[in-house]
């Protein structure tokens, strides 16, 4: 019984899934597995996969951070109003990284110290920092960007022999070292046990509010970074840039096989939700179907991610329970 269970866990059943996308859309659909579209898809999901990263391991400890697209929009204008002042790009991306983590720092007192629901906090910062982007840039949208940076964020500059764009090189880089901490270390451990039971973490002696502070500040900074690429991906620096994409990096997360409530699932899961959507999204583009409609085929993803496997597990329950009234 062991074996069959392990193959067939919803991660597994998620990367089954991005493999059907793939050879049903390279079958169907002219120019979908060509390279150039590939690393067009790949670059379109970046600041989406960047971000999972750390909200992964955020979920498993049964947190999270909704306030990361406004992160990612304060992120953008205030590079974009900074540039517009004059500022060397190289001074501009560590001042936004430095309010990145300013405002996981943010997420992560409010939630460690006072003892607040972290919904209700970056529910609460979603609304601010997106405010905050409106005052620094206003309705504004700054372009001009520097093209020595810019170019190492389009789909055409990809790693030599590859079809693979440097902002997705750089995310299979921190996906390794995040996968190795998550699963590989005490501390990967401790956020499973966080996720699982917090009170019981705690009296096992698992610094939980040290833990979850650093998880906010990661997520901030994170954002911030992911902002920056952003704007240098499409030239543009405005206020509502990454509007939703927050929905998109939870979808991705939890269809993955990262259980909402904590202390469940895998970064390889979130990794493959993330382009399964990213993947998806760009099939139904090229077929000229609406933005519209992406977004419920998306929201249909995050309610059969949460759903399916609650269904399953009561399913398997109710089969055991039957299995042992007839012994």
């Amino acid at each position: 019984m062991t074996a069959p269970h392990r193959y067939l866990r919803w991660d597994t059943v998620v990367g089954i899934l991005l493999i059907a996308v793939f050879l049903g859309g390279a079958g169907t659909t002219d120019g979908f597995s060509a390279t150039a579209n590939l690393s067009s898809a790949l670059d379109d999901t970046a600041e989406i996969a960047l971000i999972a990263l750390p909200m992964t391991l955020l979920v498993v400890a049964g947190q999270v951070d909704l306030s990361v697209a406004s992160m990612l929009g304060l992120s953008s204008a205030l590079a974009g109003s900074l540039w517009d002042a004059g500022w060397a790009f190289e001074l501009i991306v560590p001042v936004c990284l430095l309010v990145g983590v300013a405002g996981g720092l943010l997420n992560g007192l409010l939630v460690t110290r006072l003892g607040l629901s972290p919904l209700a906090v970056t529910i609460g910062t979603l609304t601010l920092f997106r405010g905050l982007a409106s005052v620094v840039l206003g309705d504004r949208a700054v372009a001009d960007f520097p093209e020595s940076y810019a170019r190492w964020t389009s789909s055409t500059e990809t790693v030599p022999g590859t079809f693979i764009p440097y902002p997705v090189a750089l995310f299979a880089v921190l996906a390794v070292l995040a996968a190795i901490v998550l699963h590989g270390t005490r501390i990967g451990r401790s956020l499973y046990a966080i996720g699982a039971q917090e009170d019981a973490a705690w009296f096992a002696g698992i610094r939980v509010k040290r833990l979850k502070l650093a998880l906010f500040v990661v997520s901030g900074l994170m954002s911030a970074f992911a902002g920056i690429v952003y704007t240098l991906r499409y030239g543009s620096a405005r206020a509502d840039n990454g509007v939703g994409l927050e929905l998109v990096v939870i979808a991705s997360v939890l269809l993955g096989g990262v259980d909402f409530d904590g202390g469940k699932g895998t970064l390889g899961g979130a990794v493959a939700g993330v382009l399964l959507i990213g993947l998806l999204n760009n099939l139904l583009t090229l077929n000229d179907v609406s933005n519209e409609i992406q977004v419920i085929v998306t929201g249909l993803l995050l309610v059969a991610s949460v759903l399916t496997p609650r269904i399953a597990a009561v399913l398997t329950e109710r089969r055991h329970r039957r299995l042992g009234a007839a012994t």
